[in-house]
């Protein structure tokens, strides 16, 4: 059997199935599970490792102090020992707090399926039980590399109990495949992103009665206003710089002096190899009034995803294949981050975006467009087979 044959085949039987794909997407979005509440995650994870028991596959429960548990999944192979292995990532989390679904319930109207944590991104979950049910039920099962599956739970926080389990696992991988959701309607898979971070700035003032006696004091305020228009000469949109300031606060009453004031600055940048660059120059900026002294912290903590040549054949592949199953599928940037950030940067080839097609990510409109379930889901298993 041909790869074209296998991948019609595993989208043949997979397309009647959108319905019990659409009920366990329901399943797993009702267990609401916002990153800060471990509880949470971990029941969700629970439901989810409950899935993979269901159909033989090994599960891992990592345990964490204060996030939910991470997820190692594999599944049965008959590669060869040695042979290497493929990644599959995901992330249990969302941004949504527990209650939302009161207001915001899982509820599938004009072919969408809308609720909290559909697009970004339980549905790339549920698209990676139904490729390896497809596979099982043809009687198929990757013969070139072992295949792990590693769900983590605080990706929309940063990642940071689970980054080192993500680089180690991407280190012994040959290729990673992120199922974080699709770009746009026509479900653009994602071959680049920028690196991201945040950086706060506190400023460091004296009080001062701003009407007896304002020159006694050092208005911390001003010297933020100041630094605010510095950043903003470090914006290189040409070259994929980008530095925004974005929450601000300072003073305590409107007759003093301000003492204190701070912002959080997003920063983010497309080359790996303006990431120190930029985060020297942040940590480069000095006072500007006399007196004020300056605090920094942080900076570009999750580094570029970036279209190398591995990345572009990775691409190359997966679109060949969806070709051969008549869908048409196209490839973008985003300024957004992702854990695949974290694989790519440690030197393996990465192809993100093999999740949802939807849209409304964080927000009340979040859905995904239930018949390209099935499709996803089938590129997923015929990468699976072919990598």
């Amino acid at each position: 059997m041909t790869d074209t044959s296998r991948a019609r085949e595993v989208l043949k039987l997979l397309r009647p199935l959108e319905k019990d794909m659409v009920a366990t997407l329901r399943s797993f979005v009702e267990a609401e599970s916002p990153s800060h509440d471990k509880a949470a995650v971990d029941r969700c994870g629970k439901i989810v490792a409950a899935e993979w028991a269901k159909r033989g596959a090994t599960v891992r429960e990592l345990p964490q102090t204060e996030r939910g548990n991470q997820l190692r999944i594999e599944m049965a192979s008959s590669a060869k020992r040695g042979a290497g292995q493929i990644l599959v990532l995901g992330h249990l989390d969302t941004v949504y707090p527990i209650g939302t679904l009161a207001k915001m319930p899982f509820r599938v109207s004009a072919g969408r399926a809308y609720g909290p944590g559909t697009f970004d991104m339980k549905a790339g979950l549920v698209q990676a039980l139904f490729a390896v049910d497809a596979l099982r039920a043809v009687g198929l099962h990757p013969q070139k590399k072992k295949i792990v599956f590693f769900w983590n739970s605080d990706e929309e926080i940063g990642s940071h109990s689970s980054r080192r389990l993500i680089e180690s696992e991407a280190r012994i991988s040959d290729a990673v495949l992120v199922l974080e959701p699709s770009l746009g309607p026509h479900g653009h898979l994602k071959t680049a992103r920028k690196g991201v971070g945040t950086a706060e700035l506190v400023v460091h003032g004296r009080a001062a009665h701003a009407g007896i006696d304002p020159g006694a004091g050092i208005n911390a305020v001003h010297e933020l206003a100041l630094q605010i228009e510095r950043l903003m000469k470090l914006n290189d949109p040409k070259n994929g710089i980008t530095v925004q300031s974005t929450v601000i606060s300072g003073g305590t009453a409107s007759n003093v002096v301000p003492a204190e004031a701070r912002a959080e600055i997003d920063v983010r940048c497309s080359r790996a190899a303006d990431v120190e660059r930029v985060n020297r120059r942040l940590q480069s900026l000095r006072p500007i009034l006399k007196g004020a002294q300056l605090d920094i912290r942080g900076g570009i903590n999750r580094p570029p995803l970036e279209r190398t040549p591995a990345v572009e054949k990775l691409f190359r592949q997966a679109q060949s294949l969806a070709r051969e199953m008549d869908i048409d599928l196209g490839e973008a940037s985003t300024g957004g981050g992702s854990d695949g950030n974290f694989t790519a940067a440690v030197g393996t080839p990465t192809l993100d975006g093999l999740g949802a097609v939807g849209d409304g990510a964080h927000s009340i409109g979040e859905h995904v467009v239930t018949r390209s379930m099935p499709q996803r889901a089938a590129l997923l298993a015929a990468l699976l087979l072919t990598l």
